[in-house]
């Protein structure tokens, strides 16, 4: 991809993203990261792009945070790439030691996020990485748990954004990065 301009590249990437439609109910169009994982130079690509974007409007980030669990497939590689730091917020119970956590809702019910107590450090810039909003509702919980260990959130970073959904309003004022929007 070397040479190839920023919307080459987004469109290589938007090619790579299978629709499914009616899953995982009737009307819902599931849209599948699995081919950009299976295609180094999609993948690669995926991450140029993060790391182009961070660099020039965040330089001073200090932790990539990722989402259960498919801003942990983004998000170490983002992190290496920039020399900063890597954390995970979980779902409830999967993280041993102290934790603090945050309760949302979702479309089919209620969940828990969590992190490590001691993950972050008061006042550490951050961004959020997952692979796709929709309606906000887990960035969102992510952003609140952020907050609560007093982290300076820059903003939040994803490959898909379900635009019509209007999750990045949820997410105001963090700003939102998308790769490819549906």
């Amino acid at each position: 991809m070397a040479g190839e301009n920023r919307e080459e590249k987004l469109k290589y990437i938007r090619e790579k993203i299978r629709p499914f439609p009616d899953f995982p109910s009737k009307g819902i169009i599931f849209r599948d990261i699995c081919p950009i994982l299976k295609d180094p130079k999609a993948l690669s690509t995926v991450i140029d792009l993060f790391e182009e974007h961070v660099r020039q409007t965040y330089p001073d980030v200090e932790l990539i945070v990722g989402l259960d669990a498919r801003g942990f497939l983004f998000g170490p590689l983002l992190a290496q790439r920039l020399g900063v730091g890597f954390i995970l917020i979980r779902k409830k119970g999967k993280l041993p030691g102290p934790t603090a956590s945050v309760g949302y809702t979702l479309e089919y019910g209620k969940a828990e996020a969590e992190v490590q107590e001691d993950a972050i450090e008061p006042g550490q810039k951050i961004l959020i990485i997952d692979d796709l909003l929709a309606t906000g509702g887990t960035l969102y919980a992510a952003c609140e748990l952020m907050k609560k260990q007093k982290a300076q959130i820059l903003g939040c970073l994803v490959v898909i954004e379900l635009t019509d959904l209007n999750g990045a309003d949820r997410l105001k004022p963090s700003p939102l990065f998308s790769l490819v929007h549906f």
